[in-house]
Order: structure tokens, then C-alpha cells, then sequence
């Protein structure tokens, strides 16, 4: 059994999302993608740290990288599903969400230590199991991957203040620190200015069950 920290953008909800009550059973098709692209960073205890099988999934559109862990988490990794070179060289990373570490041996590049040393290091390649760290999102507008199904836990409203990038320029980005968590019982499905989306936590049943 995993407990995993899901966040479900407010268009993503608008355009094709269903709301969801605590304690509901959902489906959803999930990303692990950089959480410095999700409101402009700052998630910490949010971030999901995955050990799993690279599994390539062909689809209409091309090539999907899938990862499949133990307890029945499925995520699509973020790219062009059609860039087959990278699926078949195990020695490519995404330059995105991977961390380095290696599910197998441990080694972890932040940490330090030699690529070369453990063998393709960081690499994407099918079949191998590798270790990824990122923020799951909720990907309702184009996926086309098989769905991860669990039980929410919680749910939390995302606030989220919005800075002028430069003053008069009619120009916005998020400012992390102005984030805020509020606690409901179930997701809106409109949200309005200074609501972000919702952060939910998906708990997946025991393996085999």
C-alpha cells in the first residue's frame, strides 16, 4: 500500500475533470513531471520519490515512457513521446526529473560519485528500473496512458498569489511564497482567481488485493 501526493490543476479540473469527495474511489492517468514547472516550484513534502520499471507504450501519437511501480503506480514521464532515440539508449536521461539514483545500486549523483562507476547511470532505457523524483499531476487534456486508480485521502484547495513580473507589464507568475493549503472535504470543480487547483492524497491498496 503507497500514499502519493497528486496535484489536479484548476484547468485541467475546469476542461474534462470529474470533482471528487474524500474517501471516493478515482482513476486518473498521472505525470511525474519537475516541480519547478508547477507554479513556479517551492514543493518539498509534495514531491514523490519513485522506484520503477521503464516500460515504453506505444500509442496513436507515438511512444510513451511508462513507470511501473510495485504498488500499482502508473506515470507517464514527460517528452516527446516520439523521441524513440532516447527509449532505446539506456544512457540518456530526461535532463528533467531524474535525480540520479538508481533503484538498484543506490547511487545517488547528488551525492556525488561516478557515473561510469555504476554502469549507465541516469539512464531512461526499457526494462531498466530506475529511481525518479517529481511532482504526480493529474494529466486529463491529451493523455492517452493507462490510469493509476486509489482512494483520496484528503484533498486540499492550492492558494496561489500571483506577482507582476515587472510593474505595469500586465505580466504574472506565481510567487510560492503567498501558497497556501486549505483542507475540504471535496474538490470544486471552478476556482476562480487565487485557486490554483487542489492537492490530493491517493492512497493505492496493498498489492495483490
Amino acid at each position: 500500500m503507497g500514499r502519493w501526493w497528486v496535484f489536479y490543476a484548476d484547468w485541467q479540473m475546469e476542461c474534462c475533470g470529474t470533482p471528487f469527495s474524500v474517501g471516493d474511489e478515482v482513476s486518473w492517468p498521472l505525470l511525474l513531471g519537475d516541480a519547478d514547472d508547477v507554479l513556479g516550484g517551492g514543493w518539498s513534502e509534495e514531491l514523490s520519490e519513485i522506484a520503477a520499471t521503464v516500460e515504453p507504450v506505444s500509442y496513436e501519437d507515438g511512444v510513451i515512457r511508462m513507470l511501473r511501480a510495485d504498488d500499482g503506480l502508473i506515470v507517464a514521464l514527460p517528452g516527446d513521446p516520439g523521441e524513440l532515440d532516447e527509449l532505446g539508449d539506456p544512457g540518456k536521461g530526461d535532463g528533467n526529473v531524474d535525480t540520479g539514483w538508481d533503484a538498484d545500486t543506490g547511487w545517488d549523483a547528488d551525492a556525488g560519485g561516478d557515473a561510469d562507476e555504476h554502469g549507465d547511470g541516469a539512464g531512461t532505457g526499457p526494462g531498466r528500473r530506475v529511481g525518479r523524483t517529481g511532482l504526480l499531476t493529474v494529466e486529463r487534456h491529451s493523455a492517452q496512458w493507462s490510469e493509476t486508480t486509489g482512494t483520496v485521502r484528503t484533498i486540499h484547495v492550492v492558494h496561489q498569489d500571483l506577482a507582476e513580473t515587472v510593474t505595469g507589464s500586465r505580466g504574472w507568475e506565481p510567487g510560492t511564497a503567498a501558497r497556501s493549503l486549505e483542507a475540504v472535504h471535496r474538490s470544486p470543480k471552478w476556482f476562480g482567481e487565487g485557486r490554483a487547483g487542489v492537492l490530493a492524497e491517493l492512497e493505492l491498496p496493498a498489492p495483490g488485493t
